[in-house]
This record gives C-alpha cells, sequence and structure tokens, in this order.
C-alpha cells in the first residue's frame, strides 16, 4: 500500500496493494503496523456501514472534544468522499478536498480529527465502511452546512443531491467556529 498526495495537511488517501486475477481480487483492508507506518497511528474502536442510493449526501459531520477520526472505504458503487478542514487554528481552515472512492480502486481515506467529512453517491447504490476512533456521542456531533458558499464544496453536476433532513438544516460554518474545539 502506499499514500497518495492530498491537497490539505492531516487526511491521508490510501491506495491498497490489490492482488487481481481472473477470480476475482484480494487485498489487506486494514493491518494496524502497515497503517501506523503511513501515519495512521490511532486505535479504531467501532466499524460503520452505511448503504445510499445516487445522489444521497451524507455529511458534513464531525465530533469536538476528543474527536473522532475514520477510515473511510468504499466497498461497492462508487461516492465522492470529502473533508473540509475546521481547526480553527489551521492555516486551511474552511478548505476542503474532495476523493473519488469506489469498488474499482479501492482506495481508502484517513479523515484526521478536526475536519468535518462527507459524501455523496455517484453510483446507483453505494456501501461505504468505515472504521472511527471514538464511539459514537451525540452530545459532541456537530453538523456544518454541505453547501454553505463559504467553503465552496463541489458536489457532481448532474446528481440531484439527497441530505437528510438533519443534514440540510446544519449551520454554516462560520455560524459554529467558535464551537469547534478539539481535545
Amino acid at each position: 500500500m502506499k499514500p497518495l498526495e492530498t491537497r490539505l495537511e492531516g487526511p491521508i488517501l490510501v491506495e491498497p496493494t490489490v492482488f487481481r486475477d481472473e477470480r476475482g481480487f484480494f487485498l489487506e483492508s486494514y493491518r494496524r503496523s502497515a497503517y501506523a507506518g503511513l501515519g495512521i497511528d490511532v486505535e479504531f474502536v467501532q466499524d460503520n456501514h452505511s448503504r445510499s442510493s445516487l445522489g444521497v449526501l451524507r455529511g458534513m459531520h464531525l465530533q469536538t472534544g476528543v474527536g473522532q477520526a475514520k477510515l473511510v472505504r468504499c466497498t461497492l458503487g462508487s461516492i465522492l468522499d470529502v473533508v473540509v478542514d475546521v481547526r480553527r487554528d489551521s492555516p486551511t481552515f474552511g478548505q476542503w478536498e474532495g476523493h473519488q472512492l469506489d469498488e474499482d480502486n479501492l482506495r481508502q481515506l484517513f479523515v484526521p480529527v478536526g475536519f468535518a467529512h462527507g459524501f455523496c453517491v455517484t453510483s446507483a447504490r453505494a456501501d461505504v465502511l468505515y472504521k472511527t476512533s471514538s464511539y459514537y456521542d451525540p452530545s459532541v456531533e456537530m453538523a456544518i452546512a454541505y453547501d454553505d458558499p463559504e467553503v465552496g464544496i463541489e458536489w457532481p453536476r448532474g446528481i440531484e443531491l439527497v441530505p437528510s433532513a438533519k443534514d440540510a438544516q446544519a449551520p454554516r460554518l462560520g455560524e459554529v467556529a467558535e464551537r469547534l474545539v478539539f481535545a
């Protein structure tokens, strides 16, 4: 496996070593020592799995306090996976980047603490699996608007976005910036 270049400091895009033949493929989806060698030295405590249809948008989510790092992969279909730097003291605060994760490239995206995360499904259906460094805790859960014009995420064109009611009502980054405190 190897890390691929990202624009923002912190997220790590991982390209796995995939062994393919006429029967299919094999890859190690996670080996702690190998990921630690890439700078992902995190103890993951929870695995999550979502299935969504074309256009479903989940995000932009984060947890404050100790925060929550994620290791995200798409095992069926394709998604545009997006991170936004929400570390108030960062020189790239409010900037975003997106990466195509899909069943063909099998890449994973490490989302460190201090980044909001979300994705949009770009195929008929997508399964997304991700590891988290902390347990889900609604008392520290936050979201920022996926369509905040100050952040300016460029979601895929020609796809009708389908956010949850909660995500559609999320505040803009500037409205919650003072509450973005990470341990």
